[in-house]
Parts: structure tokens; sequence; C-alpha cells
């Protein structure tokens, strides 16, 4: 009864993961993918505003037409990028289908970076492309000869994730003008999945729409900034040619992005979140210093992720079935990588949830 397409895929290891946090009572939860603080109440006000105003029926598809101009305006002023057309979609799952369908063909190979967040895998073979990888281990960063190494005739899309899930690394200058060469170099397209781009930690974040803006489909998001991940907000923007396929796309399938979340992302973008992001940066320190002696950790440069290497000679399920026993929920590394060697802690969670989360991680190391 079921088709190939559908009977070929599993539910994801983090929805697994989500499924048991119920069964569990008080349980640890260092998997999850969002953040633990709400929308601030501003944003709700607008939200609700709208609703009671009466914007609850259908927008244009791209979405309303002063919220995609406040978003190239804002991509405007952070990176000097002015991409040709935007478009609200539903969340950024919604702009990489879009973007997926309207870029493969069969056949047609999607270069990963590994690790990668779980999704881009699953997309990739839902469009009949066929998913390639360039290994970003051990330090999680790009190598041009690995880059170049895995391309072939078949190689359509690059796709970049900085600041990462999982591994919350940041991609810099140099690293984002080697992807730019490369992808020009063999005339691939680049999408570049930027949600995390306000969780930074570094010195300074670079989108690569500073590098190759005149190839790229730039896919961002909402959700993780002012904790909305229920809302499903994100945008795409690029080349018109590919925008307006996807709009066309999105026509048949989404419709168009909520309507009372567009005028609260607008009055949104101006709001400051630094208190809150802050407040991250403190617990990347909470968990990484705290680790660091039991763990081989790379301290992320943005994001609510880490992604430890996993002790000497234990497996990652093992591992995390461990971890379980003592109610610490973490994710394995096989959810996101082709190599079982490291698992996945979020960050995104109350204080004193991470205190304990440490506390039992540090024995199960010892």
């Amino acid at each position: 009864m079921l088709s190939k397409r559908a009977k070929d895929i599993e539910a994801s290891g983090i929805r697994k993961i989500f499924e048991l946090v119920n069964s569990m009572k008080d349980p640890i939860n260092l998997s999850i993918g969002q953040a633990d603080f709400d929308v601030p109440d501003p944003i709700k006000d607008e939200a609700v505003k709208a609703m009671r105003d009466g914007f609850n029926k259908y927008t244009v598809t791209q979405g309303i037409p002063e919220l995609n101009e406040a978003i190239k305006a804002d991509l405007l002023k952070r990176y000097g990028y002015e991409p040709e057309a935007s478009l609200v979609t539903c969340g950024v799952s919604g702009g990489l289908l879009l973007s997926f369908l309207c870029l493969i063909d069969p056949g047609d190979e999607v270069l990963l970076p590994d690790p990668y967040f779980v999704m881009y895998k699953i997309l990739t073979q839902l469009c009949d492309g066929v998913p390639s990888y360039y290994d970003l281990y051990p330090d999680f960063r790009v190598r041009r000869e690995e880059l170049e190494s895995r391309i072939t005739p078949k190689t359509k899309i690059l796709l970049v994730n900085s600041p990462s899930n999982p591994t919350g690394s940041v991609f810099t200058a140099k690293e984002l003008e080697t992807i730019a060469e490369v992808a020009r170099a063999n005339d691939l397209i680049v999408v570049s999945d930027e949600i995390y781009d306000r969780f930074i930690y570094a010195p300074k974040f670079h989108s690569i729409s500073e590098f190759c803006p005149e190839r790229l489909v730039l896919l961002g998001g909402f959700s993780k900034t002012y904790g909305m991940p229920g809302w499903r907000m994100g945008f795409a923007a690029g080349p018109k040619e590919i925008l307006d396929k996807m709009m066309v796309l999105q026509q048949f399938s989404f419709v168009c992005a909520p309507s009372f979340a567009q005028k609260a992302v607008l009055f949104a973008l101006d709001f400051d979140m630094k208190e809150y992001i802050d407040r991250y940066r403190a617990k990347r320190d909470l968990i990484c210093d705290g680790l660091k002696n039991e763990y081989d950790i790379v301290v992320p440069d943005g994001s609510f992720y880490c992604f430890p290497k996993l002790p000497n000679g234990i497996s990652g399920a093992e591992f995390v079935s461990r971890a379980v026993e003592e109610k610490v929920l973490v994710v394995p590394g096989t959810a996101f990588s082709r190599h079982d060697s490291h698992f996945r802690i979020s960050f995104a969670a109350p204080d004193d949830v991470l205190e304990r989360g440490v506390e039992i991680l540090r024995n199960l190391a010892r």
C-alpha cells in the first residue's frame, strides 16, 4: 500500500528521543533543538493584535510585502547582500523542501557536510537526489582538498550549514571563500541554512552571501532566535528565477506561512535579543567547562549544540542507552553522521538542568 519513498524513510533519532521524554518522569533533557525561553511578550502582543484585528486569512503566497522588504533590508544591512527576490516560508524546513524540489533532478548529487542536520539527507532522497558528503572531522572545519575530492559530474548543490546543527561550528571568512571558489569553479548552486545566525559566540559571523551572492539560495528564519519554533516562520532569498518557482510550489503545498505570525515577525526584526543570546554564551561555557576534562569537545562558536566525542570503546547507541538509564537525554551522533564517534548535546535548557546533566555525563565518562 505504501509508496517505496515512504517505506524507505524511518523516524529520525531525534523524534524518537522526543517521544521518550513523554514517558519519563523529570528527565534531564539535553536533546531538544529549541530555545528554552518563550517568545518575548511584546512580540506575542503583536501576534495577538494581528489576530484580533482579523489578520487570520491567507496572505499572498510569497508573504506580506512589508515583511519581504524588511528581510531584504536586514540582509543588506548585515551582509551587504541584495537578493533579487525573497519568500516567506513555513520554517527553514519548508524552504529546504521547496529549494530541493526546484533544483534537484533524479540522480543529481547534493554535497552535504558531515556531520549534517538530519533533514538534509532525507529531503535529498525524497526529491530523488543522491546525498554525498564532505567530511568536517575531526575539528569540524572545511578543507579545500576534501571538498574538491567529493565533486563529480553529477554534483549540483553544495549545502552549507553555519552555525551548525549538530556541532555548533561557525565557518570562518576563509572557509566560506573556499566554498564560494569551489562552487564557482564547478558550476554548483550553494544552498545555505543559516537559521542559527543570531546565536553567535565568535567575534564575528560571516554569511556565505558575502562571498557568492550570485549562485546562492539563502535560508533563514525566526524560530530559534525568538523562541517560536511552533509558529513555523522562515524565509528564502536568492535569484528571482529560483525564488519565483519556489513560490509556485509553495502555492500548491504550504499555501503561505501563518498570517498572524508574519505580522509579529515584522515587529520582531527590530526587537533586541542580545540579553537572551548572552545567556546562551554562558550556557555553552557551563557545558563545555564542565565536560572538558572527561570528553574531547570542540567548543562551539554558534547555535546551541556541542558534539563531544564518545568515550573510547563505546557506541553511540550504548552510550545514549546508559545516559537514559540516568534520565539524561542526548542524541547519538549517528543521527547526524556516517560516523559513530560523537553524540549531540543541546544546551538550550535551564541552567539547573544543565548542571545536573553535566554531573551525570562526567560520571558516565569515568
